[in-house]
């Protein structure tokens, strides 16, 4: 446990921080779901519109370093291949 004030507080804004990592991560996942839902459902333009959303919300958590650039990028290459497949 922490012993100085200075640990406390270290410790206090960790939680607070892995909870808000923990959402916006939670957010990513939510976001690759939906294109996967689109892309399964067969239809191509709503999973390019689905798609086209989802790149910003990706984009954005990868900027954050909240998840690798790399983890990102696999993602979107990833989705718009299978949209590509359809």
């Amino acid at each position: 446990m922490a012993n100085t004030a200075q640990a406390r507080k270290r410790a206090r804004q960790a939680t607070k921080q892995r909870a808000h990592n923990m959402s916006q991560r939670s957010t990513l996942r939510t976001a690759i779901k939906k294109v996967r839902k689109a892309i399964d459902a067969g239809d191509k333009a709503a999973a390019q519109a689905v798609f086209k959303e989802s790149q910003s919300v990706i984009d954005s958590i990868a900027d954050k370093k909240i998840v690798h650039k790399n983890l990102a990028s696999r993602q979107k290459s990833r989705l718009s291949a299978a949209i590509k497949a359809l």
